[in-house]
């Protein structure tokens, strides 16, 4: 039996019992239980006039629903990655023009590969991103999906990981005294786009642990 399947189970106790939600609510919470844990567990008993504790359908995963987050976060990795690199050829083509005709030619159709690649995979998980918002509205339960919450964790980390090396990068090349404007643009465009996915994410765990 899981930590939080031990919860229910004592708050279901404690409603047939007779006691009131506050009450329950502030003891786990003197116990050092999270708030979001709690939360969770009373709404695992529906607020109905009926004499012992009501329980509320179980929302689960399903193989559909972690096949849906899957492509979405494939399709959040794929758009930003090459939107950096369409930014990044845009840069090199008006800040730093190539003289090799064959360099050019190569650069283009890495630009339009990055622009189909936009085209595809941005409406994909602007679409994704809407349909599995309002699922969860409706079934807050699914908040606590493992494979939501270790891809948004992987997502985190890599924004992170992107952000650091990205500063890194400008501040090795501020101390050597080797900054060009191309670079520079360069790693703006990678903190313009990694920051908020960051700041988005970071946002949506905090906001989980405020209304679960």
């Amino acid at each position: 039996m899981s930590e939080q399947q031990e919860l229910e189970q004592f708050v279901g106790r404690a409603l047939a019992q007779g006691q009131s939600r506050a009450d329950i609510a502030a003891v786990l919470a003197e116990a050092g239980w999270p708030p979001e844990h709690v939360a969770v567990a009373m709404h695992r008993y529906a607020e109905v006039d009926f004499p012992l504790p009501v329980p509320r359908p179980r929302a689960q995963l399903s193989a559909r629903e972690a096949f849906l987050y899957l492509v979405l976060f494939a399709t959040l990795y794929l758009w930003a990655y090459h939107l950096a690199d369409l930014l990044f050829e845009l840069i090199e083509q008006f800040i730093a023009p190539a003289t090799d005709n064959a360099l050019y030619r190569r650069s283009s159709r890495d630009m339009t590969n990055s622009v189909a690649s936009i085209l595809i995979a941005l409406p994909v998980f602007i679409w994704l991103s809407h349909r599995l918002s309002a699922d969860l509205h409706r079934h807050p339960i699914k908040r606590l999906s493992p494979v939501r919450r270790w891809l948004t964790y992987l997502t985190l980390f890599i924004a992170a990981m992107v952000v650091l090396a990205d500063l890194i990068i400008l501040i090795s090349r501020v101390l050597n005294g080797d900054m060009t404007t191309p670079l520079l643009l360069k790693c703006a465009v990678v903190l313009a786009i990694a920051g908020p996915i960051f700041g988005w994410y970071l946002w949506d765990l905090r906001h989980e642990e405020q209304e679960p």
